[in-house]
């Protein structure tokens, strides 16, 4: 593994199934603190961290401003939408906007947790761990797959959250709760947030190719094709889940590197 400076994401193992999005590190170097904006992505992620130990990142509504300071050193376990409910073994809207130590999570996993993952381990050591402990959860708490489904049909425009609980067969209040405590929300602030997560991966996609999108480029388009209603919509919710404009958002995106 590479623990060069910069932030990386590296594709889950197989046997960590559908429950995981993706393993990541960080490394900030040694001289300068790192300021980052973390957006809404309907993930949760367990993070280790040199010198603190282990805490989860819950579910976002909104851009999380984070501050490492100089030489930090981080991993983590990003679990897909809908897996981290389970996976923990506590209702995700009780870590709404937070980031709590795996002490104070007051679930059942959360001693083991900060038993495995101390902040003196080595981070070769963290990463090898947070994998195991991964495999662990969702073995033993597998993704709701109700809330799987509904992830799923709200990935694809133009399915409406009002509509999804008629698709999936089962009543709009039970769809809600079980949304609330696998995911952290109900279907309507999921179905926002995947289509966000659709602009950011436009935006990223567009960085990567080495063809950033420019003040060419049609947002218009873009926000029909996104699934928003017109490109006033879409300037609307990226400045509610990302703090700035879709121009603003495109050009500050980073091009991390990927392992």
């Amino acid at each position: 593994m590479d623990w060069g400076m910069g932030y990386r994401e590296l594709a889950a193992p197989g046997a960590l199934g559908p429950s995981v999005s993706c393993l990541w590190v960080a490394v900030v170097p040694p001289d300068e603190a790192r300021s980052t904006v973390v957006l809404p992505d309907a993930c949760v992620d367990l993070i280790w961290e040199q010198g603190r130990g282990a805490y989860v990142a819950g579910p976002d509504t909104g851009p999380a401003p984070v501050t490492s300071p100089p030489g930090t050193i981080m991993a983590g376990v990003r679990f897909a939408p809908g897996a981290g409910g389970p996976a923990l073994r506590m209702p995700m809207s009780a870590l709404l906007d937070q980031r709590v130590d795996v002490t104070d999570l007051g679930c059942r996993s959360a001693a083991g947790l900060a038993r495995r993952l101390p902040g003196s381990l080595d981070p070769g050591t963290a990463l090898r761990t947070l994998m195991e402990v991964a495999g662990a959860l969702t073995e033993d708490g597998p993704a709701d797959p109700l809330a799987a489904q509904a992830v799923r049909l709200l990935a694809r425009p133009p399915v409406r959250a009002e509509t999804v609980a008629d698709h999936l067969g089962v009543s709009e209040r039970q769809l809600r709760r079980r949304c609330q405590a696998s995911v952290g929300y109900g279907p309507a602030t999921l179905r926002r947030i995947l289509r966000f997560r659709r602009f950011v991966s436009w935006a990223d996609a567009g960085r990567n190719t080495g063809d950033p999108a420019g003040t060419g480029t049609d947002l218009a388009q873009v926000a029909f094709d996104l699934g928003y209603a017109d490109q006033a919509h879409l300037t609307r919710e990226c400045v509610r889940l990302a703090g700035v404009t879709p121009a603003v958002l495109v050009t500050a995106r980073p091009q991390p590197a990927r392992s």
